[in-house]
């Protein structure tokens, strides 16, 4: 496997920027809006969302009514970010790493809105000499959503540089290989897959864990980034943002809403994730992997971001280093006691 596609991909995206800054400067207010997500119960608040109508709610609640909001999976961060740049959807759903870079490279023009989750990421090997960081050598491949750029990609450039030095962050990059979680939990369950590790995100961490023989944790994201760290959030243009601000409120009360039904419902939720996505996983193994330590970090506030943005600016990822993280996220998140 090659990073070809994950370079063209990167460069298309830093193009859709440009254009996206020599655009108009004011987006048009909007009642059809379309919004991206991952695969993962990481994005179960938008799952509810999406099922109780929550944005249209809350936004019928502001005085917008008849609003229609369409749904798309992707596989990856990179290309929903994409889509974004290039106009085909208005909102995303996806990792801090894919906001920093998005924010720098369109000079403020795409901030966050609110977080929606911060689940701990396992890095998964059924590779029995893999058991640290350390032992990745340099043939072994590591599947990750997005190379350079996903949250997955980015912990693992964290990670190498705790075990080698500031200076050899990068070292691991090269064994990178882009893969959607989905496929990289089929390729880690067939022996002959020249896969073996997979920095893998919620629910696919625990089906590995548990069904794939050999399988082990060889690292955990809150150990590296020192706590809990948002995957999920929601972000957007600035224009849209400016053309749309009751429906930028009603994403938050909606998120505020989800969150809230997860925390007092957790099975409705997880019956609700399992209609929407048609996961097959039972109602019973899902409630125990929200069991597990750190599984309900559903918050709106943004968690352990500026570590990232800290990170991407000592190595040059970001040209423009942030202040603090409400640099990168809209007014209407600014009263939360984000990090």
């Amino acid at each position: 496997m090659t990073h070809a596609p994950a370079r063209r991909a990167f460069a298309a995206g830093l193009l859709a920027a440009g254009l996206f800054l020599s655009g108009p400067g004011h987006a048009q207010q909007k009642s059809e809006i379309a919004i991206t997500r991952q695969p993962g119960i990481i994005y179960l608040p938008t799952h509810v969302i999406e099922k109780q109508g929550l944005i249209e709610k809350h936004a019928a609640r502001l005085g917008v009514s008849g609003v229609k909001t369409t749904w798309l999976t992707f596989t990856g961060g990179g290309s929903q970010t994409d889509a974004l740049l290039a106009g085909g959807v208005d909102i995303v759903n996806t990792g801090t790493g894919n906001l920093l870079l998005l924010w720098d490279r369109t000079r403020g023009g795409v901030k966050g809105i609110v977080a929606t989750s911060a689940l701990p990421l396992l890095l998964i090997s059924r590779d029995p000499k893999i058991r640290t960081i350390k032992d990745i050598a340099p043939g072994d491949k590591v599947a990750v959503p997005t190379v350079k750029v996903s949250t997955q990609a980015i912990l693992l450039q964290m990670a190498a540089g705790e075990a080698y030095g500031a200076d050899q962050s990068g070292r691991l990059d090269a064994n990178t290989v882009q893969l959607g979680h989905p496929d990289a939990a089929i390729a880690l369950a067939n022996p002959t897959h020249e896969i073996k590790t997979h920095f893998a995100a919620p629910p696919f961490q625990y089906v590995e864990l548990r069904t794939v023989p050999g399988a082990h944790i060889v690292a955990r994201s809150p150990d590296i980034i020192g706590g809990p760290l948002t995957q999920g959030q929601f972000f957007t243009t600035t224009k849209f943002a400016d053309a749309n601000p009751k429906i930028i409120q009603a994403v938050r009360a909606a998120s505020e809403e989800a969150q809230g039904f997860i925390r007092s419902e957790t099975r409705a939720a997880v019956e609700i994730y399992r209609e929407v996505t048609g996961d097959k996983t039972s109602v019973e193994d899902l409630l125990s992997y929200l069991k597990e330590p750190g599984m309900m970090e559903f918050n709106l506030q943004p968690q352990g971001t500026m570590r990232f943005a800290e990170h991407l600016g000592r190595i040059g990822t970001l040209r423009n280093r942030p202040k603090t993280w409400t640099d990168y996220y809209l007014p209407v998140a600014h009263d939360l006691s984000g990090s």
